[in-house]
């Protein structure tokens, strides 16, 4: 029986991250959220390097309420950013959290800028 809610969240995690990885040609995007903020970062697991990052607490997100339309919108930052590092291609690792709801909200967003998913 798990111990709490984060423990189920970390095993679920362990088991998202034995299948991806993130090389050169194709980075993993990974999401973090806790109850207030999202995190996302375009990350080089070769070279274990973060290439690009987003959050909802940067300056011109952080007075916003974290509902879907601010995980779209860390999203569309992290895919501008993305491309301006160079990447077209990420793997996606929801970090132990269901696709569903603020997660799958930054996805779509990224996809619909132009990152591949």
């Amino acid at each position: 029986m798990t111990k709490s809610r984060a423990h189920a969240r970390r095993r679920r995690h362990f088991r998202v991250r034995k299948k991806v990885h993130g090389t050169t040609a194709t980075p993993r995007l990974a999401v973090y959220k806790s109850n207030r903020y999202i995190y996302a970062q375009v990350i080089d697991d070769d070279k274990a390097a973060t290439l690009a990052a987003a959050t909802s607490h940067e300056k011109a997100l952080r007075s916003k309420s974290l509902n879907k339309e601010t995980a779209a919108e860390v999203g569309k930052l992290l895919a501008k950013r993305a491309k301006a590092a160079g990447v077209e291609e990420v793997v996606f690792d929801r970090g132990g959290f269901p696709y569903h709801g603020r997660v799958k909200a930054l996805a779509d967003a990224a996809r619909e800028s132009g990152l591949k998913l």
